[in-house]
């Protein structure tokens, strides 16, 4: 069994002048604000209450909720009334035995009173279903809005701590080909190396300066980013420990992750809902073939100031009401026919979506198994390139080996520094898509990655905090109206 690197490594990174933890001095003295760094689970937090897509989804699930309480409204006594206040102004003409014909200006008003009672519609009674059908997809979708969220937070979060990790090797790769290219400046100012050789230094030096001003681009992208998902400036965050555990995914067996995913997985529920759903609406419309029975009362009332009457009119009446559709000019065979067709589209959906979460998570359990190798492996590359460059400078030392050499030594040990990050970092993020895909992603697995955390944090700082502040701001979030 090959020995594990760790405390190789760690004396492979303190020989290469590498600090995994902090950034350096220069950041932390420019850094005008102090505020705590903040952790996963606090940020996570932060991005459940104030994300604009997660509000966006839950406002939408209400809404779809209350649709239920509009179909069940069509289901419950109806009550109206009618008013009317009329003014009448006559011109007669024409006359009659023993009457004169002249003009009449009068008042009237009425009162209408009616109440209605659905005893059998089957219309309203599947669109009620459908309602509810569609409340359990609406569920489904908002737990996958909300899995989704926890995934680009961890994302957004790892990916600081990788944008810093790759920007420290850098730096430290910048400081060394630094103090080669003046070593190089002064061997060839005493006649000891050719001009070729400061040349080739100074291009070394031109292109990991470049590498350099990448990554620190890089690391204040990651953290807009965090801060799109929450809404909030987070000054510092809570860096990843030496003690990460790397491990293959528990329980190690690949059909149980995808059994795990089937019975969980918001976006297949949602799916298998949106069936049922379309399901209903196929009886929604056949039932537009069927009769409808009311049962209605009403009341109603006139009067009128109408020299020629006396008195008022009213009347009651109670009753059952039958309407059954003969012909609807083909509408209804059309809409079975509409609804039909969409049930096969939602089913064929439904079997995409399947096929595409299990392939997911077959990939996803291989890629984290593998992941446990490589940052294995990528932790050995780092103390093998440590010894290589230690061999090659001893070479270039005694004439054995050239400037270039030297170089190309120093960028491979930093190359390797900055891949052994990545691949911690792919690990963490690739066992979190794995459980989001399987359906078993919330906040305890997030808490649970929030212990690997150290105190050590990772700071940013910026020339004009002020006009960033304001960028930021983009006012007071939708009220409930």
């Amino acid at each position: 069994m090959t020995p594990s690197p760790t405390p190789r490594l760690h004396a492979a990174l303190r020989r290469a002048g590498f600090r995994r933890a902090l950034l350096p001095a220069l950041l932390a003295s420019l850094f005008s604000t102090s505020a705590l760094a903040a952790d996963l689970l606090t940020i996570t937090r932060d991005a459940l209450s104030n994300n604009a897509e997660l509000a966006s989804a839950r406002s939408l699930s209400d809404s779809v909720e209350a649709g239920r309480d509009v179909e069940r409204g069509d289901l419950l006594p109806q009550l109206n009334a009618q008013g009317n206040l009329t003014h009448t102004r006559q011109f007669e003409s024409q006359t009659t035995l023993g009457t004169v014909a002249g003009d009449d200006r009068f008042n009237s008003a009425g009162v209408t009173l009616e109440a209605t009672q659905a005893l059998y519609d089957a219309r309203n009674r599947r669109e009620l279903e459908r309602s509810e059908r569609e409340i359990d997809q609406q569920l489904y979708r908002l737990a996958a809005t909300e899995q989704q969220v926890l995934i680009d937070v961890a994302n957004a979060y790892f990916n600081i701590l990788r944008a810093h990790e790759i920007l420290e090797a850098r730096r430290a790769q910048e400081r060394a080909i630094g103090r080669q290219l003046e070593q190089a400046q002064e061997q060839f100012e005493v006649g000891l190396i050719a001009i070729t050789e400061v040349q080739e230094a100074r291009a070394s030096f031109d292109q990991s300066r470049a590498e350099r001003i990448t990554a620190e681009s890089n690391l204040q992208v990651s953290f807009e980013t965090l801060e799109r998902l929450t809404g909030q400036r987070y000054g510092a965050v809570d860096a990843l420990g030496e003690g990460l555990p790397i491990a293959a995914p528990t329980p190690a067996d690949r059909d149980h992750w995808v059994s795990l995913a089937m019975e969980n997985n918001p976006l297949v529920l949602a799916s298998q809902a949106g069936v049922e759903v379309s399901r209903s609406a196929v009886a929604v419309a056949r039932a537009g073939h069927l009769p409808t029975l009311n049962a209605f009362a009403n009341y109603q009332y006139g009067d009128s100031d109408n020299d020629r009457l006396s008195g008022h009119d009213s009347q009651a009446q109670v009753g059952i009401g039958v309407n059954l559709p003969l012909y609807t000019g083909g509408r209804t065979q059309a809409g079975v026919r509409q609804s039909s067709f969409l049930l096969e589209s939602s089913q064929y959906d439904f079997e995409a979506q399947r096929r595409d979460t299990v392939q997911q998570v077959r990939s996803l359990y291989t890629q984290v198994s593998n992941d446990v190798s490589t940052v294995e492996a990528r932790a050995q590359a780092i103390v093998s390139n440590q010894s290589a460059l230690e061999a090659t400078r001893a070479g270039y030392e005694v004439g054995t080996r050239n400037i270039v050499d030297v170089l190309n030594a120093e960028r491979s040990l930093f190359d390797a520094i900055a891949n052994h990050a990545e691949a911690r970092y792919d690990y963490v993020l690739n066992l979190l898509t794995l459980r989001q895909q399987a359906g078993v992603l919330d906040l305890a697995s997030i808490e649970e990655i929030n212990g690997w955390l150290a105190s050590e944090s990772v700071r940013l700082s910026l020339p004009d905090e002020g006009a960033y502040d304001a960028a930021l701001d983009i006012g007071e979030p939708p009220r409930r109206e």
